[in-house]
């Protein structure tokens, strides 16, 4: 069975960490470098301890680009770094790229060079997805907000929402800031860039992409949780659906889409913990649905759904490597 070669750009953080244990235990990829410059020469396991025993791979500073072995290029730099990359190196055409950052996923920024890239949701934009050669891939909250949106966007029934939602502390990523600090997080709870979140642009593109001209406004408030890891994200829209309807909807919207499960029952964010899944919860009372989802901010949220992008863009089976064990418990 042949092999896609595969490279990750900026492999030392948590997105590119994942990416490379997804990638380990793909039959059909075959790394062919981690980059990183700040831990250049040294063993994936030192950084990566749970890979002792599983890859001799080292980091590498500067990748060969030109290598003919890569065919893919996954990204994993910090807002702003990755069109920077890009412009400095010469990327061959035929390598297909897949961008964690923020750089290309709304349309005024989504060209560089002769590439254009398409954003990576393939609950909304499979078929593009398919037949792209350059992805930017969601962020975490954008990608919770959006699953819990998307079926009353299409119907043209959503109007002004209001959302909350709950993020571990791999969200903010690996450097350590005041707010990431276990003595900071623990047993604590706090808001952050309230109403005023990056991630609100490209979900309102989503919608509009969806919905057209009667674009709706999403108001959200993030919070930082005291765990590690997850999303849980509830939406408040009015509507004249009732819930049987809603439930309807939803599930027509999500079928054939192997990683989402719609429910009418209650949800917990740590049964999706250490998957590619998103479940949504749907609830309904005088003329409102809350909608609630919960996701691995660095799975599905990010690197899980970097490796569902790829496995379109290959005609992989798109749950291909992606077979996951819930931390249940």
């Amino acid at each position: 069975m042949q092999k896609i070669g595969a490279g990750v750009i900026a492999g030392a953080g948590y997105t590119g960490g994942e990416l490379v244990r997804l990638l380990l235990n793909h039959d059909r990829v075959e790394i062919v470098f981690v980059q990183s410059r700040s831990q250049a020469g040294k063993p994936l396991h030192s950084v990566h301890t749970d890979l002792l025993g599983t890859t001799s791979l080292t980091f590498t500073a500067e990748p060969n680009l030109q290598d003919p072995k890569l065919n893919v290029l996954f990204m994993a730099l910090p807002y702003g770094e990755a069109k920077t990359f890009l412009e400095k190196n010469k990327i061959p055409a035929k390598v297909r790229i897949i961008d964690l950052s923020h750089d290309f996923r709304l349309n005024s920024n989504s060209t560089v060079g002769a590439r254009k890239f398409v954003y990576g949701l393939p609950e909304l934009r499979r078929e593009e997805i398919r037949a792209s050669d350059s992805i930017a891939n969601p962020g975490c909250f954008a990608t919770a907000i959006q699953l819990a949106l998307l079926p009353l966007a299409k119907s043209k029934k959503l109007g002004e929402v209001s959302v909350t939602g709950v993020t571990g502390s791999t969200g903010a990523g690996q450097k350590l800031t005041e707010t990431s600090q276990f003595s900071y997080r623990l047993n604590n709870i706090s808001s952050y860039k309230t109403l005023n979140h990056q991630h609100v642009a490209e979900i309102e593109q989503s919608l509009q992409f969806l919905q057209g001209d009667a674009q709706p406004k999403v108001f959200f408030v993030p919070w930082r949780g005291d765990f590690t890891r997850g999303i849980f994200v509830s939406a408040l829209v009015s509507s004249d659906l009732s819930k049987e309807k809603a439930l309807d909807l939803y599930r027509a919207y999500y079928e054939g889409h192997p990683f989402i499960s719609v429910t009418g029952e209650a949800i917990s964010m740590k049964s999706v913990v250490n998957t590619n899944r998103a479940q949504i919860e749907i609830n309904q009372a005088d003329g409102k649905l809350a909608i609630n989802v919960a996701i691995d901010n660095l799975l599905k949220g990010a690197s899980g759904q970097a490796v569902q992008n790829m496995n379109l863009m290959y005609a992989f089976p798109e749950d291909m490597g992606l077979k996951l064990k819930g931390v249940v418990f």
